[in-house]
């Protein structure tokens, strides 16, 4: 293991924060979306939706502060690998992947409230356009 190693992640965890930040966006405009519907809609669907979007601001701040800690470990890593301070580099390395596996696992439950999200809208539609049975 050398300094390259550690390099090897940068791009990696680099497009991983672009990809978080375009879902805190997406999920920003969702609830601009929301706040202006607020007379439109039912209030036990706007209800369940903000603790619905509660969730996943708390757990997109997690995952972005996950992967930015994970990016500063694997920079100090390779720091110490060029500095020659090998068992300090590679624990250091070792922190930074757990921490972007902890990312990528509060990714995946976002991503499962986040469907749970379109689900509940799915359910609103459902009840707007359904006919009345035929006799």
């Amino acid at each position: 293991m050398n300094v390259s190693t550690p390099a090897l992640l940068f791009p990696a965890i680099s497009l991983l924060l672009l990809a978080y930040t375009n879902r805190f966006l997406v999920l920003a405009q969702l609830i601009r979306q929301l706040h202006g519907q607020r007379n439109e809609s039912s209030y036990s669907i706007i209800r369940r939706q903000i603790v619905n979007l509660k969730k996943r601001i708390f757990l997109i701040k997690t995952m972005q502060a996950l992967g930015v800690f994970s990016f500063i470990l694997c920079a100090i890593s390779m720091f110490l690998f060029f500095h020659e301070l090998i068992i300090s580099a590679k624990i250091l390395f070792g922190l930074s992947l757990i921490s972007l596996v902890l990312s990528l696992l509060f990714s995946l439950y976002e991503i499962i409230i986040s469907t749970n999200a379109i689900s509940i809208e799915l359910e609103d539609l459902d009840e707007h356009i359904r006919e009345p049975d035929e006799n």
